[in-house]
């Protein structure tokens, strides 16, 4: 008997209770019926290569791409045949969710996170974005958008999870990678309006911003004075006020980054063919966003007719990568109440960006955004992909760790983080048993290994082969399901603090 018979026999027969062969694993969620066809997903162990396995006859059966073996079609999981499937299963089809429901960004930056995260959220009244990339995360993984929505649409189709996942342009500011994301089915997009903030106001004294503000044109300073100059606004139970120098500041911050989320939003968002989750991204300034500042966006947005899903404004404190939050927690949640209360009146979601492992404050996030909000995870879901291989694999993990520390400082360009690796364990002080506790708990390796993920998944030896990358995802393949235990207990941990 091949190795796939009991396969094509068990899609016959309407049951998968003989499926399982030897050296074959069956997602029994996955199967699905449509007309004359069967599908199920499987995994040949032998290469640990994933497919959709087809049988029986019609429009589907001989839509899929495929080679018949044993009496079954196997199915590659090509982009080809995700959108066959997206024809057939509109589960598979990334949706947008609007405001009124809570979401979570888990970017799964190695494409086999997401079943793991289907399972965590299942159940739970929040909803997963599932694809989460920005082109930064891209360059540094060599994958590209079209392999990011088929990892998610086919991990849908393996859990059978029908509840909805979006897909979201991470951090886009370029309009070709915006126009790029949408074409490809992206349901949310988040607008980094970084190159557009005007960081250099900061610091300059109010005669300099006057001066500044004086060669602004009339028609654009008398627009914002019209508007604001000198007048309140009753917002999350307080007053929000514009003297004329909080005006000023203002405009030169954030005018050209105003104007700029008008144009995609007409250009793109608003003639969409579908709905688009549109989160506005102003976190990447130097200081803390004021309340004003956030009304300020808010309501000039509103008022140019925008529709917003979210905005990220940057809370006071460090959201570093991969660790808790830094700062005054008591001052955390005095801010928090009134930009959650400004999100809240306006009727969109308040955004919290680089939000992975952030447990001390999401009780209070979940508390004050009255459980709307979008949550953004991603460098905490490789680390737990590498906890796993520290548990099962250490020698690989020796030689990640070690590869990481002599190239860290390379990874900085990408990343601001705070890591002393002096306060690093030595590699030869650790044993063996203890290598996931010692290092994925501790927040100078946490650091370490989150930033340099990009470098240890493109690092070749002298032939050009891969040092890492294959056999880290043959082993995350063999312990498919410790990485998924893995993601459930941390990502849930989570949700349970957000009151998920």
């Amino acid at each position: 008997m091949g190795k796939f018979q009991p396969i094509a026999e068990a899609l016959i027969a309407g049951t998968l209770s003989n499926a399982n062969g030897s050296g074959v694993k069956v997602y029994e969620q996955s199967l699905e019926t449509s007309g004359e066809t069967k599908l199920v997903m499987i995994k040949d162990l032998d290469s640990h290569v994933k497919y959709i396995a087809a049988a029986g006859q019609g429009p589907l059966y001989d839509a899929l791409h495929g080679e018949v073996q044993d009496g079954v079609k196997l199915c590659p999981l090509s982009h080809e045949n995700r959108l066959v499937l997206n024809q057939y299963f509109d589960y598979t089809v990334p949706r947008a969710f609007g405001t009124q429901i809570a979401t979570i960004g888990l970017g799964d930056r190695l494409g086999i996170a997401s079943p793991g995260h289907i399972r965590t959220v299942k159940g739970r009244n929040v909803r997963p974005i599932l694809a989460q990339q920005s082109i930064r995360e891209l360059n540094l993984t060599g994958r590209d958008y079209k392999q990011v929505v088929d990892a998610a649409c086919y991990a849908a189709f393996q859990e059978g999870y029908k509840d909805g996942f979006g897909a979201d342009g991470d951090h886009l500011k370029v309009e070709a990678d915006i126009e790029m994301a949408l074409g490809l089915g992206f349901t949310m997009l988040t607008l980094d309006c970084s190159e557009k903030i005007d960081n250099s106001v900061e610091g300059t004294t109010a005669a300099e911003q006057e001066a500044k503000y004086a060669k602004l044109p009339e028609s654009v300073r008398s627009h914002y004075e019209s508007r604001y100059l000198n007048q309140a606004f009753p917002v999350a139970g307080a007053s929000i006020a514009f003297d004329r120098e909080t005006l000023i500041k203002n405009v030169l911050i954030y005018a050209a980054a105003i104007d700029f989320m008008e144009h995609i939003y007409v250009t793109y968002i608003k003639n969409a063919a579908r709905e688009v989750d549109f989160e506005i991204s102003i976190d990447e300034t130097m200081t803390p966003t004021a309340p004003e500042s956030h009304f300020f966006v808010a309501k000039e947005l509103y008022n140019r007719g925008l529709t917003i899903y979210s905005m990220a404004p940057r809370f006071c404190g460090e959201f570093q990568k991969g660790i808790d939050y830094i700062g005054d927690i008591a001052q955390f949640e005095k801010e928090l109440v009134i930009h959650a209360g400004i999100a809240d009146d306006f009727g969109y979601k308040l955004s919290i960006h680089s939000g992975s492992d952030k447990f001390s404050v999401f009780p209070i996030i979940g508390k004050y955004t009255k459980g709307r909000f979008h949550v953004k995870t991603a460098g905490t879901n490789w680390l737990e992909a590498v906890r796993t291989v520290a548990k099962v694999n250490p020698s690989l993990y020796r030689s990640m760790h070690q590869y990481a520390l002599e190239h860290f400082e390379e990874a900085t360009a990408y990343y601001h983080v705070t890591t002393d690796l002096s306060q690093i364990a030595p590699l030869d002080q650790v044993a063996d048993a203890d290598l996931a506790d010692t290092y994925m708990n501790e927040n100078n390796a946490r650091q370490l290994i989150h930033i340099t993920y990009g470098i240890l998944l493109q690092a070749k030896d002298a032939q050009g082969n891969s040092l890492f990358k294959d056999a880290f995802f043959r082993t995350l393949s063999e312990q498919e399901e410790a990485y998924a235990q893995s993601l459930i207990s941390h990502i849930g941990k989570h949700l349970d603090l957000l009151g998920k």
